[in-house]
């Protein structure tokens, strides 16, 4: 019989039941992918974390994958942060920043001021695209300001005000045929820099409730835009969160807090 720890920490926010949440299962080695894809889909949240220690001689700490309940995604800010926020309370990593390999390349997790954490990620530029009949069909809201994110997986749909991102209301049913393209809706904000919203029902997540990896595509988009470098987002789901970004030349700084909910132990026959 094998047993795995287990965390569930909610990132963007300091309050339980706010923010997203994220499964963290820090393991010694690497499991089969169909093992890790089933704990994923038992754990049925919109990521699950998995955490392998790297060898001593290696720039990173350690080896991160991030799975949805039907997929392993390329990248993960909020699973991210969840997985440093275990490390640094849970596990009695002493230093001041953990590094991860990833699908994305190396990122890395700083401890900041007053309890929050900042992610190190790449900025990923974005470039214009024909509006998708589907996408337009299922979100009757979108403009001619539509942008894919060539470095990842996702259309990003600029709309008028924050209000219209509020209420949108897009037909999951259709946005599922997209397969793995998900759909990043955004708007300038009422009491911050920008707004936004990500659906991606293709790969299990209907809507997920704060997404740091977008942010990668979002803070260059809205930095140019602004004109300014450090910016305040908020994700307008029902649960709600806030994150700090900041451009700096090629890489995106996001921080956010995280509130801890629960441990536990999964067994395996």
């Amino acid at each position: 019989m094998t047993r795995l720890p287990i965390y569930q920490v909610d990132a963007f926010t300091n309050e339980v039941f706010r923010g997203n949440p994220a499964a963290v299962m820090p393991l010694d080695q690497w499991l089969p992918d169909s093992l890790l894809q089933a704990l994923a889909r038992e754990n049925n949240l919109s990521e699950t974390a998995f955490l392998v220690p790297e060898p001593e001689d290696s720039e990173t700490d350690y080896h991160i994958r991030w799975l949805t309940p039907t997929a392993e995604v390329p990248l993960c800010g909020h699973a991210t942060l969840a997985s440093a926020w275990v490390l640094f309370n849970k596990t009695g990593w002493q230093g001041d920043q953990v590094r991860f390999r990833s699908l994305s390349g190396p990122l890395g997790v700083n401890r900041g001021k007053e309890g929050w954490l900042e992610l190190d990620f790449p900025a990923l530029g974005i470039r214009p695209l024909a509006v998708p009949d589907l996408l337009r069909k299922a979100l009757p809201e979108t403009r001619n300001l539509v942008f894919e994110v060539p470095g990842d997986t996702n259309y990003l749909v600029v709309l008028d005000d924050a209000e219209s991102v509020r209420q949108a209301c897009p037909d999951l049913r259709l946005l599922a045929q997209l397969g793995s393209q998900g759909v990043i809706i955004t708007a300038p904000g009422e009491n911050c820099d920008f707004v936004s919203r990500y659906f991606a029902p293709g790969v299990g997540i209907d809507e997920d409730p704060v997404t740091g990896s977008i942010h990668s595509a979002l803070t260059p988009y809205w930095a140019e835009r602004l004109g300014k470098q450090q910016l305040l987002a908020r994700q307008l789901s029902a649960r709600g969160g806030e994150l700090r970004c900041e451009l700096t030349g090629d890489r995106v700084r996001i921080a956010g807090q995280a509130a801890f909910y629960m441990e536990g132990m999964v067994v395996l026959p």
